[in-house]
């Protein structure tokens, strides 16, 4: 039986109370199964960066609140979240996937980590940036996106335009030249990225997973997730006994 591709998932904590349990969305691990993959979790544990970057074949890192550090904002701002030792070990974990052109996807923070380390800066709080900007931070609200034509993102969802969720207060602010806006709302704030010299290196700024289970057109992304990942597995098949 073919090797289904093994997808490392950057665990969540409970930042919003004393910090000392980890967190995921059951929806995110589903999302990853139905695509292809089989999804593992992994902790903030520093030992373990070099296990997550070298034995598994691709990457999610998923949603949370916490700080990036202070240059990563625009204009002298600063985070509002509470610091986080997921930090250090999904900033190591995202440069090793990165450098060794490994798949990943980025989940609402994941999508900020991944803009941030191609040198991308961040609204510490996006409805402050403009008064014509959308409340972002409302969960269960849906808004439309509309995706750049030309962009990998486009070719998966294959439709010019989307309705996805919004629960985020930080956006980025300031793309870099190694960072494509791949998708936006309708008051201009970027909702997805891609790096294209990478071989896939994708970005959301919604919650794609609460949509597992549906025929939702965004659930492409874990989809071309998986299949950037098959010629690793491939490379990985033992050889045949015949």
């Amino acid at each position: 039986m073919d090797r289904k591709p093994r997808i490392a998932v950057i665990l969540d904590e409970n930042t919003s109370g004393d910090a000392s349990r980890y967190e995921a969305s059951k929806s995110l691990f589903s999302a990853i199964r139905d695509a292809g993959g089989l999804p593992f979790g992994v902790p903030y544990l520093p030992e373990i960066i070099g296990a997550a970057v070298e034995e598994f074949d691709g990457l999610v890192c998923g949603g949370g609140r916490f700080a990036y550090p202070d240059d990563w904002y625009v204009g002298g701002q600063i985070s509002k979240a509470p610091p986080s030792e997921r930090l250090g070990v999904e900033r190591a974990i995202v440069e090793g996937y990165l450098e060794r052109d490994k798949p990943m996807l980025g989940v609402c923070a994941g999508m900020q980590m991944l803009a941030c380390v191609y040198g991308c800066r961040l609204w510490s709080d996006v409805q402050a940036s403009s008064p014509s900007v959308l409340d972002h931070d409302k969960r269960d609200y849906m808004h439309q996106v509309t995706l750049a034509p030309g962009t990998r993102l486009s070719a998966l969802v294959g439709k010019p335009a989307i309705l996805v969720n919004t629960s985020h207060r930080e956006a980025i602010g300031e793309l870099s030249a190694s960072v494509v806006a791949s998708a936006r709302s309708d008051d201009g704030v970027i909702e997805a990225i891609e790096v294209p010299s990478r071989v896939f290196a994708l970005g959301v700024q919604w919650h794609q997973e609460l949509f597992a289970g549906t025929d939702h057109p965004g659930n492409a992304v874990f989809r071309g997730l998986i299949e950037a990942c098959l010629p690793s597995v491939c490379d990985r098949r033992p050889p045949s006994r015949s």
